[in-house]
């Protein structure tokens, strides 16, 4: 129990000493360059430390249950020599907690409310509403296509940067044909997918499967599904603003 506890106070201080520079800089800005006062510091104060704290029960969270949970699945799938079921669950995977991702929630229905002012759809409540969620949708497939071919990449050691080269010239190419309105779109939901709940368990993903699997390095073959997760939306976005347009 007290082995518990110091290990969150640490946990806590760590998280601290990472917002530290954040805080410092909001407040040089806030007092010396705008200078003015904060409106509520107190509290701005007791959000700073929910923050602190729930960070802090996020990290040991990661620790306890989605970095082990996720190594052991991948492990698990490896050695039953299932290919099948392993890419089925690599979709899932990268399917489901990209639906799951806050960050996306917000960027998708953002998007809409944009497009609705700039007259690309309707600007209905229902017109919004279908169009964010086909949005999250097509992120979502594309990053558990992404982790699919990530998956392959591991059992086959097939070498990163050529994939990853040629993703970036496909992007490259459908820019060009894809509307102005929605590249902008596109090349953010590569980045809203990889947050908070994605990021955990795609990396323990690839790193359990390369520590089963015989030949792989763990160091050099487990990361890099999170730049497959990253590169999958933008390409698939774009299409899709080329398919709606």
């Amino acid at each position: 129990m007290k082995r518990g506890a110091l290990s969150m106070i640490r946990l806590v201080g760590g998280t601290a000493r990472d917002l530290t520079p954040i805080v410092v800089i909001v407040a040089f800005f806030q007092l010396v360059v705008i200078r003015q006062p904060f409106a509520d510091p107190i509290q701005i104060a007791f959000g700073l430390l929910c923050v602190m704290v729930g960070l802090a029960v996020f990290i040991q969270g990661l620790e306890m249950a989605l970095f082990p949970l996720g190594e052991a699945l991948a492990g698990a799938f490896a050695r039953k020599g299932s290919v099948f079921w392993l890419l089925a669950f690599s979709f899932g995977l990268g399917f489901g907690t990209t639906i799951a991702e806050p960050a996306l929630i917000a960027v998708t229905e953002e998007a809409a409310v944009a497009m609705a002012a700039a007259g690309v759809i309707a600007n209905a409540d229902d017109t919004r509403a279908g169009y964010a969620l086909a949005l999250r949708y097509t992120v979502a497939l594309a990053v558990g296509l992404a982790l699919v071919i990530g998956v392959v990449r591991i059992l086959k050691g097939w070498p990163i940067h050529w994939l990853i080269i040629s993703g970036y010239a496909m992007v490259v190419a459908l820019t060009a044909f894809a509307p102005a309105e929605i590249v902008g779109i596109a090349y953010d939901s590569g980045g809203v997918t990889t947050s908070t709940i994605t990021v955990p368990l795609v990396t323990a993903l690839g790193v359990g499967l390369a520590t089963v699997i015989r030949g792989r390095n763990p160091l050099v073959d487990g990361f890099g599904l999170i730049a497959f997760a990253s590169l999958g939306p933008i390409i698939l976005v774009l299409i899709f603003g080329i398919v709606v347009s």
